[in-house]
């Protein structure tokens, strides 16, 4: 009979030497690490699902001593409390944050001559911003992209995602893997859960044949 597989979580590691640095991330680290020599109070960091913009932001925030804001704790009269003593403030999701709070973040910061680092998928250029303060704001802030992983990247990002689960993978498994997988960050997630949930439910190790399994799963509920 099958274990059943729980999802009892896990912390992925958000240490600056857990980062994998590569060409599709290059500019964006050089930009967190130019801080606090920005020529802007905000700026702002973009990149599709699982690209590594929290990873990043956790990483600055540990530098800077910023504050991690809930996008959805967001409110213009939350932002003295949530900001505290504060000079830097991190928010991701931040195309899903309250626009006049995020107005007033911006200002509170920008008074006391402080940084504000907002992630999101798409670049300020491409929310739909109704106020125009908090527009023109983040239009003028320098915007980095995080692209999708490349040929350099995806295999060492899932070493590091087995390891966040605390799984040890054969080298074979994570090479079958790295040709095999569409060239995306959510991707390597995806398939990295899916094969821990699989070994879990079967108590078997990860091997090439679970991986062609559970890899041939995924694609038969991929609609497209």
């Amino acid at each position: 009979m099958g274990q059943l597989p729980l999802d009892l979580g896990f912390r992925p590691a958000l240490g600056r030497a857990d980062f994998l640095i590569a060409p599709c991330n290059q500019a964006a680290v050089a930009w967190l690490d130019r801080w606090p020599n920005w020529p802007a109070t905000a700026l702002a960091l973009s990149g599709p699902a699982g690209s590594g913009k929290t990873h990043l932001g956790e990483v600055w925030r540990a530098r800077s001593g910023a504050v991690a804001i809930d996008h959805a704790a967001l409110t213009p009269a939350s932002v003295p409390t949530l900001l505290g003593a504060a000079k830097a403030a991190f928010v991701d999701d931040a195309e899903r944050a309250d626009e006049e709070a995020l107005l007033h973040l911006h200002n509170f910061l920008g008074e006391r001559q402080g940084h504000l680092l907002v992630a999101s998928r798409q670049p300020p250029a491409r929310w739909r911003i109704a106020l125009a303060d908090l527009r023109s704001r983040l239009i003028a802030a320098p915007m980095v992209a995080v692209e999708g992983p490349d040929d350099s990247l995806i295999g060492a990002l899932l070493v590091k995602l087995f390891a966040d689960r605390q799984l040890a993978v054969a080298e074979e498994v994570i090479a079958y893997l790295a040709i095999q997988l569409d060239r995306s960050f959510e991707a390597a997630r995806e398939t990295v859960a899916a094969l821990d949930r699989a070994s879990l439910a079967h108590n078997r190790a990860i091997t090439v044949p679970l991986a062609r399994t559970v890899l041939g799963d995924l694609r038969s509920r991929d609609p497209g």
